[in-house]
């Protein structure tokens, strides 16, 4: 468990070498965007993760903004509690709300504390909630991460937000991961970085894994 767990962190820290060395502009990493281990456990099937390890790298090489945007049914509390202080990461997470799913965390009150006050936007979705309101809901994740002009972006775009997921409650098709994907890519090459790291998450419906994985490459692409 250790070495696979260990080997996530890696492919993505790869990634991320790639496109701050400039070999390329847009990664994709499957496997993944394990968004829930904490600094100091593990939690919700993610032993480290590998999203919070690449944004303490993006610091340590001086950027100012690191954005992280969250699309999977659950809430990023690994990454969100990590940095919730930190005024250096903007959160932005769409989720099913707590109070029906896994890890009951990420109310729309939760924006950040300290000097990152205003930088956190968590948006939690009521069970059933289908690409209509996504497209109500996504305009103000893109308002907030324009407003800090973010020189990395990371994607977390689990699956498990698609209808027919056998353990969450959103209703989302594949194409809403292809709008978010394409989405960030514009506003990254509008930012002249054009640097989007896409990580898998979660999901537990393999034609639902297939399609929206897919249609993320395709719009990255």
């Amino acid at each position: 468990m250790y070495e696979a767990a260990a080997g996530v962190v890696g492919a993505t820290l790869s990634c991320m070498d790639a496109m701050m060395e400039g070999r390329c502009r847009r990664a994709f990493v499957p496997i993944a965007g394990l968004h829930h281990a904490a600094r100091n456990r593990a939690a919700g099937f993610c032993v480290f993760n590998d999203c919070g390890v690449a944004i303490e790298q993006l610091k340590r090489a001086g950027l100012a903004h690191v954005a992280y945007v969250d699309i999977d049914a659950h809430h990023g509390d690994g990454v969100f509690y990590a940095f919730e202080d930190d005024a250096k990461v903007v959160f932005a997470d769409l989720h099913e709300d707590g109070r029906f799913l896994y890890p009951g965390t990420g109310a729309a009150g939760e924006t950040g504390r300290g000097p990152a006050v205003g930088m956190k936007l968590n948006v939690p979705l009521p069970p059933g909630s289908d690409d209509e309101v996504f497209a109500s809901v996504w305009p103000r994740v893109l308002a907030h991460l324009t407003k800090y002009e973010p020189e990395f972006i990371i994607l977390q775009c689990g699956a498990d937000s698609l209808e027919g997921d056998p353990i969450t409650h959103l209703r989302f098709s594949p194409q809403v991961h292809g709008r978010a994907a394409r989405d960030l890519k514009a506003l990254a090459e509008s930012l002249g970085h054009g640097r989007v790291l896409a990580l898998g998450g979660g999901g537990y419906n393999r034609t639902n894994l297939a399609q929206a994985w897919t249609s993320v490459v395709e719009n990255l692409l």
